[in-house]
């Protein structure tokens, strides 16, 4: 197995499950910033998912707050992309784009902005479970008139991102998949 890819599934091991309302959410540092994230697993995932993008087609990264943004930024960094962030707070500027979302444990608005019809746009994001974020995250960067060349995610829980990848026709990809046995977080392999 590639050394990073190990040190991601070895990043799973002992992670706690906390229950918030009636979703079981698991606790990871990629994910919640607890316990702290590690240095080399943060490069690990970040050279992960740049291995999987064709850069050529891609002129902006956007990144969804709050965790979105470690991995946002480490890789732009990386790569020389400028970078956005969909934020949780709006700014009322012309040309933003609201997006309403509804996730297993939350529901509230995304603020798009800074971008226009001739970007090509790569999503990355932590982690994706009922895909509430991340189908509205589309749905808002496809309205601006972008491009939506690809999503990569890191963590990939339960079955929908292949949903919303059929549903949008864009290409979703994880670089791990989980699933949760009671207090129990397995790779699926």
């Amino acid at each position: 197995m590639d050394e990073r890819l190990r040190l991601l599934h070895e990043s799973f091991t002992d992670v706690k499950v906390v229950w918030k309302d009636e979703y079981q959410y698991f606790i990871h540092p990629l994910t919640d910033g607890v316990p702290r994230v590690d240095s080399d697993l943060l490069r690990a995932v970040a050279d992960l998912i740049i291995e999987r993008v064709e850069w050529d087609e891609i002129d902006v990264i956007l990144g969804i707050e709050a965790m979105g943004l470690p991995l946002v930024s480490t890789i732009s960094l990386m790569t020389n992309k400028p970078m956005l962030v969909a934020r949780k707070r709006g700014y009322g500027i012309e040309g933003e784009t609201v997006v309403s979302q509804q996730t297993g444990y939350s529901k509230g608005e995304l603020y798009l902005n800074d971008l226009s019809s001739k970007d090509r746009v790569l999503v990355i994001d932590d982690v994706i479970s009922t895909g509430g974020t991340l189908d509205a995250i589309i749905d808002g960067v496809l309205r601006t008139g972008a491009t939506l060349n690809q999503v990569v995610i890191v963590v990939e829980k339960g079955d929908a991102m292949n949903e919303i990848s059929l549903k949008h026709g864009v290409p979703i990809s994880s670089l791990v998949k989980v699933e949760m046995d009671g207090q129990t977080v397995r790779i699926q392999e």
